[in-house]
């Protein structure tokens, strides 16, 4: 697909902008999650709602971080067919599970733990590493770059990450001939990440993993990102390090990453092991398989403030990075 010019906000026609104050119909939604077996409490309810003036001030604070500087913009991927999304939108409206099902768990995420970091690479590697948080910004070539992200859900964004492609971790712990999979563990203490335990009486899969073939993780696309917006990760998107695979949806982006491991067998997954059926291993972006209870044809775009502002788009074959992934899965 080619890169195209990325229009300003405000060349967006008025009449392509929808404000919503719910991507669903609550009520429809939940009488389909409890028909299909699941709690409300696994799967997130994607409404939103304006904060309030104190809620803005508290906001402002969790995305005040510090600026990545000298960090360049790589041009294969400077510009996206879709305006940036508001900092504030990509701020307070989040999935991450550990700290609950819902949208706003901005405030919630703080509880993250980030200093004194580690991150443990290890598994079927020759130079196993453990890196801290000094490491993953000055060991590595940090770079941004603008991504749209695709959730499952049918919404989508458009995100400058600033972090370094994961084959760079690939050439320096270098993977064994035996290493066919990775596999991606984010941080899970139940006394501070809150979020639910059971549903129905099923335990859940904690820690949050998410996983890769070795050859996914090889190509370019596939990012480590250690900022967005020109500074450090806050925690609400995942600090201090998460995956970034724009081809793919949006759950298969592990959030505050411990540990890194090379194996030799697929590896379970958070998703797909809670509901096989609705989220498989691969998770591609593909607007001609629907999910089980909704159609992934279209998706919202979230785009600009200072309220939530929706754009009905048409969902593109890996989330249009075809040409860079399409060769994958012939």
């Amino acid at each position: 697909m080619p890169i195209i010019r990325v229009p300003k906000s405000w060349e967006i026609p008025e009449n392509e902008v929808t404000p919503e104050a719910a991507f669903y119909n609550r009520r429809r939604f939940l009488k389909t999650l409890l028909g299909a077996g699941l709690g409300t409490s696994i799967l997130p309810i994607v409404g939103c709602q304006q904060s309030s003036s104190a809620e803005n001030v508290e906001l402002e604070k969790t995305l005040d971080k510090p600026k990545l500087t000298g960090v360049k913009l790589n041009s294969a991927f400077a510009e996206v067919d879709r305006p940036i999304t508001n900092e504030k939108l990509a701020g307070q409206y989040n999935n991450f599970y550990e700290f609950g099902s819902g949208k706003s768990i901005w405030q919630a995420a703080q509880a993250i733990p980030t200093d004194n970091w580690k991150v443990e690479v290890t598994g079927l590697v020759k130079n196993p590493q453990t890196y801290d948080l000094d490491d993953l910004q000055k060991k590595f070539n940090l770079q941004e770059r603008i991504y749209r992200f695709r959730c499952v859900e049918a919404w989508s964004m458009a995100i400058p990450w600033i972090g370094f492609p994961m084959r760079d971790i690939i050439a320096a712990v270098e993977p064994t001939s035996q290493a066919k999979f990775v596999r991606f563990t984010s941080y899970y203490d139940p006394k501070v990440t809150y979020g639910p335990l059971l549903t129905l009486g099923k335990k859940l899969p904690w820690p949050y993993q998410e996983g890769l073939r070795i050859e996914e993780m090889a190509n370019d696309l596939a990012f480590f990102a250690v900022g967005v917006y020109g500074h450090l990760l806050p925690d609400q998107h995942g600090a201090p390090i998460r995956a970034v695979l724009p081809w793919k949806y949006g759950f298969k982006g592990a959030k505050s990453i411990v540990k890194v491991e090379f194996l030799d067998k697929q590896p379970a997954t958070y998703w797909n092991t809670l509901v096989p059926n609705e989220y498989d291993f691969e998770a591609n972006v593909n607007p001609t398989k629907p999910h089980p209870r909704w159609s992934q044809a279209t998706e919202k775009f979230v785009g600009k403030g200072p309220g939530f502002a929706w754009e009905r788009k048409e969902t593109l074959p890996y989330n249009g990075y075809g040409e860079y992934v399409g060769s994958l899965y012939v």
